[in-house]
């Protein structure tokens, strides 16, 4: 097993580089790469980096001159043979060939396009333009630069025995909360933790702390890289980055009505009726599913991702019910914002009613709260999101208008269009 500590303390990064591969992304990042390769090849967008916690410093933190180079490396990234042959050979879901060869044939050959970084005050502006398909593939390893980066900068003043010290901690808190989750009956969590992760070393020690501590009861994570080296199950199917960006190339109100449920269309088509989560949140989930057609109700399962958890798992089996579905054959995937008593909860509360998982994130995977002076290593909310696409800006409404993102004119827009009234806003913990 790795020793990060002395690892953190030698540290070189030309050795030990942040992003090693262009599978140190999430799984669903390829999935829909694969979608978008398809569907949308000729459109146009920008990703555009949000730190939504604004009181860390991030240009105070890193030096630009690092995270240049850090991006640069990504640049220079492709597939290894192994890789390829991962991903083209493995059994996905219970699906071999996951990946279309003309897929495969294009990202073995990819390169990743260039990027635009400026200092803003004491915030980087971070964008990346370009052939959605290629551009998209920026999101996971440019937030995992970041959150790295910051992670180093808090950890570089600390001497040897303080950072075993810190890690050691560190460690018997995450396997804490492990000893905490082993005796929920019917258990399923993966790890979600990649994009907002304390660095790569430590996901990957929390995987294997995962997988030894939870057997059976660990599902997966949704590292590619991750589940490829552990021989474990890779997680993930679609995210809000379909929806926003298919509504932004809307023409109408009737159109941008219709897009959400032409992404789930397409999906559909793409994966021959495997992977059928709905992600329903984008523009807030009752009114997504008040106004679902039929056959979105035979679907596997809902992800809940925003908004009070309770209410979306209640607005998820109503839904269910009232379209004639059995909720206890169905799946409702908690991934927002989870910890240890919260899993408990909900597990508790819905697992005679419906078949219920986790999806684990930022505090699995960078849960150092407390252990450091000043709380410095205390996760943040940082995102790198579509903002436009063919020249039109995205949308993101949520359940939790925290969360929401866009032009003012056109989140109102949005609401009028999707019928979305009052919410209630809830602390965006990251």
């Amino acid at each position: 097993m790795v020793d990060i500590a002395t690892r953190v303390y030698n540290h070189k990064w030309k050795i030990d580089p942040i992003v090693r591969s262009l599978i140190d992304t999430d799984f669903y990042k390829l999935l829909m790469c694969q979608s978008v390769f398809r569907n949308k090849p000729q459109t146009d967008v920008v990703f555009s980096l949000i730190n939504r916690s604004n009181h860390i410093p991030l240009a105070d933190l890193i030096d630009e001159g690092e995270l240049r180079e850090h991006l640069d490396h990504i640049r220079s990234l492709s597939l290894s043979r192994g890789e390829s042959t991962w991903l083209r050979g493995n059994m996905f879901y219970g699906k071999r060939q996951m990946f279309r060869s003309d897929f495969m044939e294009w990202f073995e050959n990819l390169r990743l396009p260039p990027y635009h970084l400026e200092r803003n005050g004491d915030q980087y502006e971070l964008t990346f333009e370009g052939k959605w398909h290629e551009v998209m593939l920026w999101e996971i390893p440019a937030l995992a630069v970041l959150m790295e980066l910051r992670s180093r900068a808090v950890l570089n003043g600390m001497r040897r025995f303080e950072l075993q010290v810190l890690y050691a901690r560190a460690m018997t808190r995450v396997w804490e909360k492990i000893e905490q989750l082993r005796d929920i009956d019917g258990l399923g969590i993966a790890d979600f933790g990649t994009r907002r992760r304390h660095s790569f070393l430590w996901q990957d020690w929390c995987v294997q702390a995962m997988i030894e501590g939870l057997g059976p009861a660990f599902t997966g994570t949704s590292n590619c890289l991750i589940a490829m080296r552990r021989e474990v199950e890779a997680i993930g199917t679609n995210a809000h980055e379909l929806p926003m960006v298919y509504s932004a190339l809307a023409d109408t109100d009737e159109d941008l009505a219709q897009a959400p449920y032409d992404v789930l269309s397409d999906w559909h088509d793409e994966h021959d009726g495997n992977l059928r989560i709905i992600l329903p949140d984008t523009y807030g989930t009752q009114g997504f599913l008040d106004n679902a057609p039929d056959w979105l109700a035979g679907w596997t399962g809902i992800r809940v991702d925003s908004g009070d958890p309770a209410t979306g798992a209640e607005t998820a089996i109503k839904w269910w019910e009232s379209r004639g579905e059995d909720p206890t054959e169905k799946r409702v995937i908690f991934s927002d914002g989870l910890d240890v008593d919260k899993i408990r909860e909900l597990h508790s509360q819905y697992s005679d009613r419906t078949n219920v998982s986790f999806g684990w994130g930022t505090l699995l995977t960078n849960d150092f709260r407390g252990l450091v002076p000043n709380d410095a290593l205390a996760p943040f909310s940082l995102v790198c999101k579509a903002v436009s696409a063919n020249g039109r800006p995205t949308v993101k409404l949520s359940d939790n208008p925290e969360k929401a993102m866009g032009p003012k004119d056109e989140i109102e827009r949005y609401k009028r269009v999707f019928g979305v009234g009052a919410q209630e806003a809830i602390k965006v913990i990251v």
